[in-house]
């Protein structure tokens, strides 16, 4: 059971994989990872926005159905996305059942303290809550940027009240991103929930990375806290060019790659 997989329980690591259609929920779910994050950083990845802001539920409900159809092993996360848990607490749970209608087993929303009602009647109806704290992409604007928190004596309090808020109002697991490695640490010593880092330190109970940023495949410099496991890009490129090419110098389709007449035409 997620919930009860904490590190110093004797508990293997978690690892998270975020997949945004049938095929990478596929790949997700052959790689063994317990938990498949629907993420709303298919805004950034698969859409081609600056951050995650324009996604909305729809969106979300679109990409989770395409994962839920590789019926994956993996537990999938379905991301709650910006504005839809921020304007009353009916319209959360609302949206989290969408949700969980297009596929998912779960939610994750962002952030702390001021997130408990909504987490408590997510919970209420039944619906399972991750939690996810340090820098929260949703929140890009406040934060002046996508930039490491939890700096100062005063950040780190609250995350640590913030943590311990959420997880009384119910959440299973919080996701930590982007904050210095000793405060991954204390957190995850702090609370009885698993935590799953993003930048957030080796001591987290699991790792999440981004599908496209672990593959090569993003349009961007990866965050620091990325190990790029392979060039899919460019191998996909290297693809891609050989069949133009094939095309352009006659060489494709060849005769094995052509449906043939019958030797005999049958007569009239």
């Amino acid at each position: 059971m997620i919930a009860n997989r904490k590190r110093r329980e004797g508990g293997e690591p978690l690892t998270m994989i975020t997949a945004y259609d049938e095929p990478s929920a596929r790949f997700v779910d052959a790689s063994g990872a317990e938990l498949l994050l629907v993420g709303d950083s298919v805004g950034n990845v698969v859409l081609g926005y600056e951050d995650t802001l324009q996604v909305t539920v729809a969106t979300m409900e679109h990409h989770i159905a395409a994962v839920a159809r590789a019926k994956p092993r993996s537990v999938i996360v379905g991301d709650l996305p910006w504005m839809s848990y921020h304007v009353s607490v009916d319209e959360a749970v609302h949206n989290a059942a969408t949700l969980i209608r297009a596929g998912a087993h779960c939610v994750k929303l962002e952030g702390g303290a001021n997130r408990v009602s909504v987490i408590e009647a997510i919970v209420s109806a039944e619906i399972p809550v991750m939690g996810h704290l340090g820098l929260t992409p949703q929140s890009v604007l406040t934060m002046g940027g996508f930039k490491v928190q939890g700096k100062t004596a005063d950040a780190v309090k609250k995350l640590h009240d913030d943590a311990l808020a959420i997880e009384a109002a119910g959440c299973f697991a919080v996701v930590l991103e982007g904050i210095p490695d000793v405060v991954g640490a204390s957190l995850t010593a702090a609370l009885q929930m698993p935590t799953i880092g993003i930048g957030a330190g080796p001591d987290t109970d699991g790792q999440v990375l981004v599908f496209h940023d672990l593959l090569g495949l993003g349009n961007r410099t990866p965050p620091k806290f990325v190990r790029v496991y392979a060039e899919i890009g460019t191998v996909i490129t290297e693809a891609l060019t050989n069949f133009v090419g094939d095309v352009r110098g006659g060489h494709f389709p060849s005769d094995a790659e052509t449906y043939h007449a019958p030797k005999e035409q049958p007569t009239r």
